[in-house]
């Protein structure tokens, strides 16, 4: 229900923060060339929300490479530039927002079965704006979701590339 006192509550908000993983047919290597090393071609793939995606300068894809991005989430367009903060190799990619707060990290796990990783993907909105807070149980329910299907997606995805790759 929307509230009036939930606008004008001055306590922090905690981060809206959401976690999803999944196992799929692949190795690490395969796994983080398709998420970190090819980034600019396969994350509007895995992210159809993003509609224009845009690396800012030319430096090789690794920490400190910016990017510019056009969303349409739920009919409402947003535009952001965010850096990429981690890159190891067959193991973690993660980004920040540079003009919104949001971050968000893959992690790649070999679960030591031959042909199984484990990928972990975490989102975090690091502040809500004020209107948003009326809203605040809707908008954890929706990150949590889109980080579901964010993983589900990229197994998909991954899957069907070394499918048709053999």
């Amino acid at each position: 229900m929307f509230s009036l006192l939930s606008i004008f509550d001055s306590r922090p908000v905690q981060p809206v923060a959401s976690k999803a993983s999944i196992l799929m047919k692949g190795s690490a290597e395969q796994v983080f060339r398709y998420l970190g090393d090819d980034f600019f071609e396969n994350y509007p793939k895995w992210s159809p929300e993003v509609k224009e995606l845009k690396q800012i300068g030319d430096q090789p894809m690794g920490p400190g490479v910016t990017a510019r991005q056009v969303r349409i989430d739920g009919g409402h367009r947003s535009e952001s530039k965010f850096r990429i903060t981690l890159y190891e190799p067959n193991r973690s990619l993660a980004f920040a927002g540079i003009s919104e707060p949001f971050h968000c990290m893959y992690e790649i796990q070999d679960e030591g079965r031959e042909g199984l990783v484990k990928l972990i993907f975490t989102f975090e909105l690091l502040e809500m704006k004020i209107f948003m807070r009326p809203f605040e149980r809707l908008i954890r329910i929706a990150v949590q979701h889109g980080a579901e299907r964010t993983v589900r997606n990229i197994k998909n995805l991954i899957e069907i590339d070394a499918d048709t790759a053999n």
